[in-house]
């Protein structure tokens, strides 16, 4: 009896690469931009996307160096901070996210939506990480 197996990992491509940026947006509009996840690897793989923890920049440059997920935008804002997880949609501050978690096929890929509705006037930068399993 042959037995054989094949050790291998998860492997994506997400594009554009960060930053994504709105640029200046009209208070009270929205504007949307996509991201594209793909599965590049042989294995279904399941990904979530989150907040940042308050220490990104040290852990993108982190990230970076070992070919992890990366955050996508930064956040600096004036005014109050709001985050949340619902119906599979993330929001931080004048951002949404959707959808936030699923799972991908080996070739698959998946539109990640990004809205901004302008809200506060100012600056609003949000640092989010995709964490996929197995990479």
């Amino acid at each position: 009896v042959r037995v054989s197996a094949k050790a291998v990992y998860s492997k994506y491509n997400i594009q554009p690469a960060s930053p994504v940026n709105f640029g200046a947006v009209i208070k009270g509009t929205k504007k949307t931009q996509t991201v594209m996840l793909e599965n590049k690897g042989m294995l279904n793989f399941k990904f979530r996307i989150h907040q940042a923890p308050k220490d990104a920049s040290a852990l993108e440059s982190k990230s970076s160096k070992q070919g992890e997920s990366a955050p996508l935008a930064t956040k600096r804002s004036m005014g109050r901070k709001s985050s949340a997880l619902t119906q599979g949609h993330l929001n931080l501050g004048m951002f949404t996210v959707s959808p936030c978690s699923g799972s991908i096929a080996p070739w698959g890929q998946q539109k990640i939506t990004v809205e901004c509705l302008a809200g506060q006037e100012g600056m609003c930068e949000e640092h989010i990480y995709f964490d996929i399993t197995s990479r």
